[in-house]
Parts: C-alpha cells; structure tokens; sequence
C-alpha cells in the first residue's frame, strides 16, 4: 500500500487507511480518489500530494 503526503502542510493519505471521514473507503487506491478531494488539514488539491 502507498502513502500520499501533502506537500503544503504534510498530512498523509495512506491507501491502506483511506479516509472514513471523508467519505473514501480503507484500501481506496489514491487515482480513486476523486479528483476534486481537498487536503483536511490544509484544503489544497489532490495535484499538491506526492508519493512517499
């Protein structure tokens, strides 16, 4: 499983956790994630999340 990180305030989308409160599904692949997700913390978009 892979982890996503937020480069602006550096919260991490780990695919293996997904992200219940948001809606997305544990095991939830990140090109799943809709495009027009936002960071929780932080609000940006999906394109300012890198790869870990």
């Amino acid at each position: 499983m892979a982890k996503y990180v937020c480069d602006v305030c550096g919260w991490v989308y780990d695919t293996e956790e997904g992200y219940p409160d948001g809606g997305i599904a544990p095991g939830t692949a990140w090109e799943d994630v809709p495009e027009d997700f936002e960071c929780p913390l932080c609000g940006v978009g999906k394109d300012q999340f890198t790869q870990e």
